[in-house]
């Protein structure tokens, strides 16, 4: 009996961890093995095509908005007097649909200017689209121009934002600022990159340190939160700043040009390309309570990784949550 009893133990041991696995939150054991089987489905030729095509399409889009930099006439308002739509938005959606469409005509597509305004609207149009049985297993996501307002008075703030997701999970993310012709990409476990170069987040460590982005939200709820926000910040970082642009500020973080950026309410155009370039920098992309970015993350916080707990902690404590 003494000499089976190592046996009986190992077998023990071995159950308890099996019973431990299936207790830990789907997130971090079976959503986790479930992205990476789902990625591991995409062929490096085939996510190297993906790529090839956001960039081009991007980079049409860009001379669009380059063209026109000086300034658009603003055609007509969406949910409010400061929620701007212009010529020039649905234009650049057409290009990038027809380039991507072009090269994967069976692929989904869901641009900003294909869904009514506010954020209902745009909660539904992402919720149809992942729940729907599609034919394709590829879906685009695509802000033609992010930073609007400003493209509307001339600021050299405005971009497409261009994500490819595979299966729900975004595995290509382009943007293109055609002001400063800086082009940042990334692929899923592939890095990220601006102009070919490798690139990673900041190493500002402290909240002292921290260079902090955020919006000017249209919605009222929304600016509610976002003066909330600056009131508990701006007192405990180094500075805040508002670029107009959740692509542009996504970007920078990659870089490590800005530390941090949040906001309470964004659509999945404006933040999917964006958060796989920060994660694949090195960064840290999750909702205001902390969870894991999806397609369906509304309210969230992008950062190095090094101060992405104490701003969440800031921000709910002020009751930004």
């Amino acid at each position: 009996a003494m000499s089976r009893s190592p046996l009986l133990i190992s077998l023990f041991l071995l159950q308890l961890h099996n019973c431990a696995s299936w207790m830990l939150p789907r997130s971090v054991n079976s959503f986790s093995r479930l992205g990476t089987r789902i990625f591991a489905e995409v062929d490096p030729k085939t996510l190297d095509e993906v790529l090839q095509v956001a960039i081009d399409a991007s980079k049409k889009a860009g001379d669009i908005i380059l063209g026109n930099a000086g300034g658009a006439e603003v055609m007509k308002s969406k949910a409010n007097s400061r929620d701007l739509l212009t010529m020039i938005d649905p234009l650049c959606e057409k290009t990038i649909r027809e380039t991507v469409l072009a090269s994967f005509p069976d692929h989904d597509f869901l641009g900003e200017e294909d869904v009514p305004p506010g954020k209902e609207a745009s909660a539904k149009a992402i919720d149809e689209i992942l729940s729907a049985d599609s034919s394709s297993d590829w879906l685009w996501i695509v802000d033609p121009i992010d930073g609007t307002t400003n493209f509307v008075h001339g600021m050299p703030l405005s971009m497409p934002s261009v994500a490819a997701a595979y299966k729900g999970e975004v595995v290509v993310g382009v943007i293109y600022d055609p002001h400063r012709d800086e082009l940042f990409t990334a692929t899923k476990n592939g890095g990220a990159y601006m102009n070919g170069k490798a690139i990673k987040v900041g190493e500002e460590s402290t909240l002292g340190d921290a260079v902090v982005a955020m919006g000017s939200p249209p919605a009222e709820e929304s600016m509610k939160m976002s003066l909330l926000g600056v009131k508990a910040l701006m007192p405990q970082v180094r500075t805040i700043r508002m670029l107009g642009s959740a692509a542009i500020m996504l970007a920078w973080i990659a870089n490590g040009r800005l530390t941090c950026y949040w906001e309470y309410d964004l659509s999945s155009w404006d933040i999917s390309a964006g958060a796989l370039i920060v994660q694949e920098a090195g960064g840290k992309f999750t909702d205001l309570s902390g969870s894991d970015f999806t397609l369906r993350t509304r309210k969230m916080c992008a950062s190095n990784g090094k101060v992405h707990d104490d701003i969440l902690k800031v921000l709910n404590e002020a009751g930004v949550i």
